[in-house]
């Protein structure tokens, strides 16, 4: 596939054949000389033949190949004459993450770390088809479907503030319960409050270095300081109701009249009664991840009080921020000289709001939206701030995370015949999992160099550093 190289960080596919706009890819030259870049190039050279696409189809430094989009994708479309594709959100419907801040040090935790690590994994639901201490009834998860963090706080799963600093409230508005089929409802009457598979996790860290004082300062970070990140999303229920829309969309291909090169991005008109059903059905799911992840924290939070021994007024569990990286939203963005309402698909990416944007909450607009990127368990994760350059490039969007490197099957073969937890626990990180082979294909080695992942953002102005985690404890299903 033809590229060009722009600068240091940016790539572009020229505009060919079928193609609307152009891609454009953030990567330096080493990861552009990796193998297994072809797949996810021409994943990006698909979404960019989609109809109503806005300025280029984007890939992130994290990029890796996906279902339909490659994962690290971001794609904008305008509203009134533009598509939205599942394949553009993905299956685990958003996907994300948590960081909350603690008053202890890494002093403070060393000595507890072996016990506080065994009582997380004892009381963290994880692993495929785990079930959780919320029951729900058909009644019951419908308003947690409309109501997502809403709902867990109201009924004493964390306090009001965590609404403030969770992405868009943890709510989406358009939701419509009665959208869901019996059988996605079904998949999430048991599993709220469950991390899941995968590359789920829950890790205990800290902060071991700060880029950028004052931002770090407003985040309430400092040096040394206890972290608690969590990654899960939308678990079945998610996952159904992307089945459930792509088959819809696949049955009615000819009533939609676009043929995408790949039946992977089968879409429908946003503006259509199948694109709004599907938009709404996908704010169901996003709201009940915003739900789980609320209640994870909570129980995280009452697990560090009685390893500890404190109250939560000492220990100061604080949510700092919660963001999704698997999720369409309906957002305005400046393009050529307008304003222009857009339907803007994040799959394996991360909002990157500039400073002063009123969809930031109020105490950290000043300083750019939070952005939270979780490396590989044996490494570390990054805290960035969003930047005006994103807003100006990428629709406001970065990266999500390290990306994969190996696929899982890839991973267990490298695995083969390793303890990968004891060589993290020779670096000082110990792990709890679930899943037979969630060691092997969560090995470090399976994902990209985070620090060089996080590099390229920052260099290419659509993100900016504020602080560095390192992992102490990691739980995976």
């Amino acid at each position: 596939m033809k590229l060009t190289q722009i600068d240091a960080y940016r790539w572009e596919v020229p505009r060919t054949g079928a193609m609307q706009v152009p891609g454009r890819i953030y990567a330096d030259a080493r990861m552009m000389r990796e193998t297994g870049q072809e797949e996810p190039l021409r994943q990006v050279a698909n979404v960019a033949c989609l109809p109503g696409i806005v300025e280029a189809a984007l890939a992130m430094p994290d990029m890796h190949w996906g279902y339909g989009f490659p994962i690290g994708g971001v794609a904008a479309f305008d509203w009134d004459s533009g598509v939205i594709s599942p394949g553009g959100v993905g299956y685990d419907i958003n996907c994300g993450v948590r960081l909350a801040t603690t008053a202890l040090n890494r002093k403070d935790l060393i000595p507890h770390l072996e016990t506080l690590v065994n009582a997380l994994y004892r009381h963290i639901p994880s692993g495929v088809g785990s079930t959780g201490s919320v029951k729900l009834n058909a009644k019951e998860a419908k308003k947690v479907l409309q109501q997502g963090s809403r709902w867990a706080v109201a009924r004493g799963f964390g306090e009001a503030r965590d609404l403030v600093y969770t992405e868009d409230g943890g709510c989406l508005p358009e939701a419509d319960p009665d959208l869901i089929s019996e059988r996605a409802l079904t998949r999430g009457l048991r599993q709220l409050g469950t991390l899941g598979a995968g590359n789920h996790f829950l890790e205990v860290g800290f902060v071991d270095r700060i880029y950028d004082a004052a931002t770090a300062t407003a985040f309430g970070l400092a040096e040394d300081q206890v972290t608690l990140m969590l990654h899960s999303g939308s678990r079945g229920l998610g996952y159904q109701v992307c089945d459930d829309f792509l088959a819809l969309m696949n049955r009615a291909r000819t009533e939609v009249g676009v043929t995408p090169p790949d039946r992977q991005l089968v879409c429908a008109w946003t503006a259509s009664d199948l694109g709004r059903r599907y938009y709404r059905a996908m704010s169901c799911a996003a709201n009940y991840a915003w739900a789980n992840r609320q209640i994870l924290m909570h129980h995280s939070r009452k697990v560090f009080e009685q390893v500890f021994g404190t109250g939560p007024r000492d220990l100061a569990m604080d949510l700092l921020y919660d963001v999704c990286h698997n999720i369409a939203k309906r957002e305005t963005h400046h393009v050529g000289g307008r304003q222009r309402v857009l339907c803007v698909h994040r799959k394996g990416a991360t909002r990157a709001l500039a400073p002063g944007h009123m969809s930031i909450c109020e105490p950290l607009r000043p300083y750019g939206q939070p952005i939270l990127i979780p490396g590989d368990m044996g490494t570390a994760s990054f805290v960035l701030a969003g930047t005006q350059g994103a807003m100006e490039e990428t629709f406001g969007s970065t990266c999500h995370g390290a990306g994969r490197r190996l696929s899982r099957k890839a991973a267990k073969r490298a695995g083969k015949g390793r303890s990968i937890h004891r060589e993290l626990e020779d670096r000082g990180i110990l792990v709890r999992w679930t899943g037979r082979s969630t060691m092997a294909e969560e090995m470090p080695e399976a994902y990209k160099n985070v620090s060089q992942v996080v590099e390229v953002v920052h260099g290419a102005g659509i993100s900016k550093k504020v602080a560095r985690l390192r992992p102490l404890a990691v739980v995976k299903g």
